[in-house]
C-alpha cells in the first residue's frame, strides 16, 4: 500500500509528498539491484514489481527532475509541476518496459535514460506558448538556438552550420530558428549551455541569483563537504575552479556561463602559462577536488589506466582498461571490442563481486558510450 496518502480536504498537494508519492509500506522485498525488481516484471509480467523499482528508484528519479527544472529556470518546489513532471517519466519508463529485453545485456535505466529525458522536453515543451509538431522539433529548434548564442555569427551562417553538422536542408534550419526566435520573448532560448546528455538544448543559465550551488555543479552533493574540500586546495587551484566555472565557491553565487573565462584568459592570469598547461591545471585541480570529496565519503571516483588496445584503418578497434575504486586496493581489468560494442570483465576490482561489479558496470556503460577515437589513456569517472 502507499506510505503516504493524497488527503481530499482541499489543503493541496505538499512538496513532502510529491517527492514521497510511490513510497510503499512495507517495505517491497529485497533484491540485489534496482534491474532485478525489473527483470522480474518482464518475467512474471506483473507490474507490482514495477512498483518496487518506482519504491527505490524515486529519490534518484526526483534528483534528475530538480536539475531539469533547475536548469530550464522553473520553479523546481512547486509540488504539482514537480508531480506532473515525475508522472511523464514514470509514463516514459512503462512504454520502454514493454520492448526491454534483459538478454540484450543493457540495464533498464541505461536503456530508459533517453525515453526519461524526452519525457522531462515533452512536459516543459507542453507548458509554452509555441507551438511544436513532436519533441523531436522542439529538440532541434532548441539545439540551434544553442548554436545560434554560441557562435555569435549571423543567422544564415548559423542556418548553414546547423544544416551541415544535422544533415538537414537549408529551409529546415530556417524554420527551427524562425520558431526560437518566435519563442524568444517567452523563453529565454538564448543564454544557454548543454544538458547532461552532451545534447544542444536551450537551458536558462541567464540567471545570476544565490542559487545553491552544491546542486547546480556537484548533483545534490552536501555542501559542507565541498566547502572543506575546496578549502584543502592551493590558491591556484581555487581560482582555476572559480573562475573556470564562474562561481563563487564561498558564498555559492553563480554568474551567468558567459563570464567565466577561457583557458587563454586563465593563462594570462597566471603568468607563463599557456592555454593547453592552464587546462591541464584546470583538470587536476577538478581530480584533486573528486580526491578530497571521495576521502570523505561523499563521492566515488573511478581512475582508469589503459594498458593496451588495437587498431584498426587508424582507430582503436580494441583495448583493455584497469580501473581502481576509490583510489585504493587491487586493480581490477575490463577488455572492450569497440568494433562489435562488447565489454568483458577480466578480473574485478578487489576482486570484490558485490561492490566492485556495479563500478565495472559503469565504467563499461562509459566507454561503450564514448566515441572510441577521443578515448584519454588514463581518466577518471565520478559517480555519487
Amino acid at each position: 500500500m502507499p506510505k503516504h496518502r493524497i488527503e481530499s480536504s482541499g489543503s493541496g498537494l505538499s512538496e513532502y509528498l510529491a517527492e514521497r508519492i510511490f513510497q510503499l509500506d512495507p517495505e517491497p522485498p529485497v533484491r540485489e539491484n534496482l534491474n532485478d525488481y525489473i527483470i522480474k516484471a518482464v518475467q512474471s509480467r506483473e507490474l507490482c514489481w514495477f512498483s518496487f523499482f518506482l519504491h527505490h528508484y524515486e529519490n534518484r528519479l526526483n534528483g534528475r527532475i530538480r536539475r531539469f527544472l533547475l536548469r530550464e529556470g522553473l520553479d523546481r518546489y512547486d509540488p504539482e509541476r514537480f508531480l506532473d513532471y515525475k508522472m511523464g517519466c514514470v509514463l516514459a519508463m512503462l512504454d520502454c518496459l514493454r520492448e526491454y529485453d534483459p538478454s540484450q545485456g543493457a540495464d533498464f535505466l541505461t536503456y530508459a535514460h533517453h525515453f526519461i529525458g524526452n519525457a522531462l522536453l515533452t512536459c516543459r515543451m507542453q507548458e509554452e506558448a509555441g507551438s511544436f509538431e513532436n519533441v523531436d522539433e522542439y529538440k532541434a529548434v532548441r539545439g540551434i538556438a544553442w548554436l545560434y548564442n554560441q557562435s555569435g555569427q549571423s543567422e544564415q551562417a548559423a542556418i548553414q552550420k546547423y544544416a551541415q553538422k544535422h544533415s538537414c536542408s537549408s529551409e529546415t534550419a530556417a524554420k527551427f530558428l524562425a520558431l526560437a526566435k518566435q519563442n524568444q520573448s517567452r523563453v529565454p532560448f538564448y543564454q544557454t549551455v548543454q544538458d547532461e546528455d552532451s545534447e544542444e538544448t536551450g537551458e536558462d543559465v541567464s540567471r545570476d541569483d544565490h542559487w545553491d550551488y552544491a546542486e547546480i555543479l556537484w548533483n545534490g552533493i552536501q555542501a559542507e563537504a565541498v566547502r572543506e574540500a575546496f578549502e584543502k586546495l592551493n590558491y591556484r587551484e581555487q581560482t582555476l575552479l572559480e573562475k573556470r566555472n564562474a562561481i563563487c565557491m564561498t558564498c555559492g553565487r553563480v554568474s551567468p556561463l558567459s563570464t567565466r573565462l577561457t583557458f587563454e584568459e586563465l593563462a594570462i592570469l597566471f603568468e607563463g602559462s599557456t592555454a593547453s598547461g592552464a587546462e591541464r591545471a584546470y583538470r587536476k585541480a577538478v581530480e584533486h577536488l573528486a580526491c578530497l570529496l571521495t576521502e570523505a565519503g561523499v563521492l566515488h571516483m573511478i581512475r582508469l589506466k589503459r594498458k593496451s588496445q588495437i587498431k584498426h584503418k587508424k582507430k582503436i578497434a580494441a583495448a583493455v582498461y584497469l580501473y581502481q575504486v576509490d583510489n585504493d586496493g587491487e586493480w581490477g581489468e575490463i577488455s572492450f571490442d569497440f568494433e562489435v560494442e562488447t565489454a568483458e570483465i577480466i578480473r574485478l576490482a578487489e576482486w570484490d563481486t558485490t561492490v566492485s561489479k556495479k563500478f565495472a558496470r559503469k565504467v563499461i556503460q562509459y566507454f561503450l558510450n564514448s566515441d572510441s577515437d577521443k578515448l584519454y589513456k588514463e581518466t577518471s569517472l565520478i559517480c555519487e
